[in-house]
């Protein structure tokens, strides 16, 4: 069996954090997997491959117990907190976590947050300075954050704090992590961690119509949510119901702006479209990895347990195989498939939320502000492997 190819590309290169495509260009015709050096394992770009890992159930997030690496007692705080994330585990463990999550994040909830999405939307656009100003911060950045905390019953005027600790422990993935990042995010991981279970202990004897309360009610076969299991949670859906909306929103509106959409396309019965196009077309998180958990050929090549593999979400939506012409933005297209909220067990749950806010905002914004424009060119924040902009500098 022949071995992989070889690619070379620093993640944090100027070049490639700004325009990313062009690597995955390059990577995607030298075959199915490809092994990138400085990640030190197989990457797939191609979208039926990412897909087929995604799904495949002889991989898995959750690192096999003999394999796993002991963690440093000063990075505690950090793990204690992903030791019960769904995110990062596995059936049997995995389904019941999920599936109490499911029944208290249920569609019909989401739905019925549509008029104070649009209320709050509304609000924002009020408040927005004259001038230039940063859209990212006045507005992609606030409505998830409100909306999420809102959700779980936390007050808006928490946002802020919920905004920096929620930042901090995102940076653990991303591929500038150094020993100042590290001990950020175990600062606001203790933080975080403090708040939820003080929040925690209050809903338990004054319950609320909000998550927590439903998270706290939730059960399943006679179980319920650990303490622990319910803080995590709810962090997790804090900081993974806002950082890829964030990035999203901000793409899309620099997307919409620079190739000067047709307004109608933030119509109510095109904006679905539009969002779809804009989670292909510039997705906010880029890579996603998976362990190996047997002897297994997957596309050729052998891989063996405690082995490692990353899907490329967003090398996989540029896929010509997925659209033609791909570089493209074009939010006419008839909504297809695409990779940036995952696939099989660990599809994201809050989907459907990102999408509501995402139609909602977009639809106000250009409703409300038709002259938007950009003030400056947007750029990349060194984040990969998430993918989204510094600041958004428009004039209305």
């Amino acid at each position: 069996m022949t071995a992989l190819p070889r690619i070379s590309q620093s993640p944090t290169d100027p070049a490639f954090v700004q325009d990313p495509y062009a690597f995955y260009d390059r990577l995607r015709p030298m075959g199915p997997l490809v092994f990138w050096e400085e990640y030190d394992m197989p990457v797939a770009a191609g979208y039926a491959e990412v897909n087929a890992l995604l799904r495949d159930r002889r991989l898995g997030r959750e690192v096999p117990a003999e394999l796993a690496p002991k963690i440093p007692d000063r990075l505690a705080p950090f793990y204690d907190i992903e030791a019960h994330s769904m995110l990062e585990l596995e059936p049997p463990r995995h389904t019941r976590l999920r599936g109490l999550v499911v029944r208290a994040f249920t569609s019909r909830r989401i739905a019925a947050l549509g008029p104070e999405i649009e209320t709050l939307c509304h609000a924002l656009i009020d408040g927005f300075p004259d001038g230039d100003f940063d859209l990212l911060q006045t507005y992609c950045t606030q409505v998830p954050v409100i909306v999420i905390a809102r959700l779980l019953g936390v007050p808006d005027s928490m946002a802020p704090d919920l905004l920096r600790w929620s930042n901090a422990m995102v940076s653990m993935y991303q591929a500038r992590r150094d020993r100042a990042v590290e001990d950020a995010a175990v600062a606001a991981s203790a933080d975080f961690a403090a708040f939820m279970r003080d929040y925690v202990d209050r809903r338990r004897s004054d319950p609320r119509d909000d998550l927590i309360t439903q998270l706290i009610q939730a059960e399943e076969n006679g179980e319920r949510l650990t303490t622990d299991e319910l803080i995590t949670t709810c962090i997790l859906l804090l900081n993974a119901g806002h950082e890829a909306t964030v990035h999203t929103l901000g793409n899309g509106i620099k997307a919409l702006l620079e190739h000067g959409t047709d307004p109608s396309f933030m119509a109510a019965d095109r904006v679905e479209a539009t969002v779809e196009e804009i989670l292909r077309f510039d997705a906010p998180l880029h890579m996603f990895t998976r362990q190996v958990y047997e002897d297994v050929e997957l596309f050729g090549h052998r891989f063996g347990r405690g082995d490692r593999i990353a899907c490329l979400l967003g090398a996989a939506n540029r896929d010509p195989a997925l659209a033609d012409d791909p570089a493209r933005f074009d939010p006419s297209r008839t909504p297809g498939a695409n990779a940036a909220f995952g696939a099989g067990i660990h599809f994201c749950v809050g989907a459907p939320l990102a999408r509501l806010e995402m139609q909602i905002a977009l639809r106000v914004l250009f409703d409300r502000l038709p002259g938007l424009k950009l003030a400056e060119p947007p750029r990349y924040g060194d984040v990969y492997h998430f993918h989204g902009l510094t600041g958004l500098r428009v004039s209305a």
